[in-house]
C-alpha cells in the first residue's frame, strides 16, 4: 500500500501518544480516519492538532469512545464507523491502544493485571475479529498490531516485574506472525505487520495509572501509594524514610522523565510505522534502542535476563534500569 490517500483507517488509542500521531499523519496524507479511545478529551485534543496542521476538505475524521478490552464496545465502534463513514470496507487497522501496570503476580491485584493484559492483547484480538470482514472487502488492506520490545524481551531491568504487559505484547507478536500464514491462505490481499517500539516519548505512564485507578487527577490515592510502596519494597528498596509525599513526587517524576527523556518521539515513531507499512514490512522496529536490543537478544538469548546483559544494553542504548 504505497499511498493512503482516499483510504479509511481505524486507529485505536487515538487520544494520545503514537495513536494521536498516527491519526494526524494519516489525515495529512489524505486518509479518512476513525479513532477510538477511552478518553473523549484526549481525542478532542487529537482532532484539534489535526485541525491546526490542516485537515483536507474532503477527509473525514471521527472519534468514538470505546474500551477495546470490551468486545461489545468494539462492535459498537465498528457499527458506528459503518454508519458515519458510510463504509462497508476498511483499508487500514492500527491496533495501537495499550497501557502498563499489573507488573507482578505478587504485588499487584488480579484486576490490575488483567486490565493491562485485556487491553494490550484483548484489544488486538477483538478489533481484528470485528474488522476482518471489512478488511477482506477492500481491494488491499493492512493490519498493524503494536507489540513492543517487551514482546521479545520480557523485562525492564533487574528486579522490575513487568509480567502483564510483557505477556500481552508477546501474545500480540505471536498472533501477528501466525496471522501472516492465515491471511496468505484465506485473504492474500490483506497484509499484517507487528510493530515493536523501544522507549517512545508518550504519556503511557500517567495514562496507565489513570486507567488502572479510574482517576483523572495527578494526586495519588491511598491505594495507589500503598501499591507503589509494596512494589518498590519487593524490589529491594529501603522505604523506611520515604514519605507518601515522596512517593507521589517520585511517581510524577517518572512519568515526566519517560515522556521527555525518550530517545524517540511519538511523531517519529508514527512516521517509522507508516513508512514500514508502505514498504510492506511485516516486522517494524521503532527506535535505535529497539534495533540494539533485538540484536543483543538474538545474539545471546540465554543471557537476556542476566545482570551483565542489562548493563551492556544500558551502556549501548542509554536506558536506565527500569526506565
Amino acid at each position: 500500500m504505497l499511498k493512503f490517500a482516499g483510504k479509511l483507517a481505524v486507529v485505536t488509542g487515538g487520544g494520545s501518544g503514537i495513536g494521536r500521531e498516527l491519526v494526524c499523519q494519516l489525515v495529512a496524507q489524505h486518509c479518512n480516519v476513525a479513532m477510538c479511545d477511552v478518553s473523549a478529551p484526549g481525542m478532542a485534543q487529537t482532532r484539534e492538532l489535526c485541525d491546526r496542521r490542516g485537515v483536507p476538505q474532503d477527509i473525514r475524521v471521527s472519534a468514538h469512545v470505546a474500551d477495546v478490552s470490551d468486545e461489545s464496545q468494539v462492535l459498537s465502534f465498528r457499527d458506528a464507523i459503518v454508519r458515519e463513514h458510510r463504509a462497508d470496507k476498511l483499508d487500514l487497522l492500527f491496533n495501537n491502544a495499550g497501557i502498563g501496570g499489573g507488573g507482578s503476580l505478587f504485588t499487584n491485584s488480579r484486576a490490575q493485571w488483567e486490565k493491562t493484559f485485556n487491553i494490550c492483547w484483548g484489544g488486538v484480538y477483538f478489533c481484528t475479529r470485528a474488522f476482518l470482514p471489512m478488511l477482506v472487502m477492500a481491494d488491499e488492506a493492512h493490519i498493524v498490531n503494536t507489540s513492543s520490545v517487551n514482546g521479545f524481551w520480557a523485562s525492564l531491568g533487574p528486579n522490575v516485574p513487568h509480567t502483564a504487559y510483557c505477556a500481552a505484547k508477546f501474545a500480540v507478536k505471536g498472533f501477528t506472525e501466525a496471522l501472516i500464514a492465515d491471511l496468505q491462505v484465506n485473504a492474500p490481499h490483506v497484509k499484517c505487520s507487528v510493530v515493536m517500539p523501544g522507549h517512545i516519548g508518550t504519556s503511557i505512564v500517567s495514562n496507565s495509572r489513570r486507567i488502572q485507578y479510574a482517576t483523572e487527577t495527578d494526586t495519588m490515592s491511598v491505594e495507589e501509594i500503598a501499591d507503589l510502596r509494596a512494589r518498590l519494597a519487593a524490589s529491594g528498596r529501603d522505604l523506611s524514610q520515604v514519605s507518601d509525599a515522596d512517593l507521589q513526587a517520585l511517581s510524577l517524576e517518572r512519568a515526566r522523565q519517560f515522556l521527555e527523556n525518550a530517545p524517540t518521539t511519538a511523531a517519529t515513531a508514527a512516521t517509522i510505522i507508516l513508512d514500514g507499512v508502505k514498504a510492506g514490512r511485516w516486522r517494524i522496529l521503532v527506535g535505535e534502542d529497539a534495533h540494539a536490543l533485538d540484536a543483543m537478544v538474538r545474539q545471546a538469548p540465554e543471557n537476556a535476563y542476566e545482570p551483565a546483559f542489562f548493563e551492556d544494553f544500558g551502556a549501548k542504548s542509554g536506558w536506565r534500569v527500569g526506565r
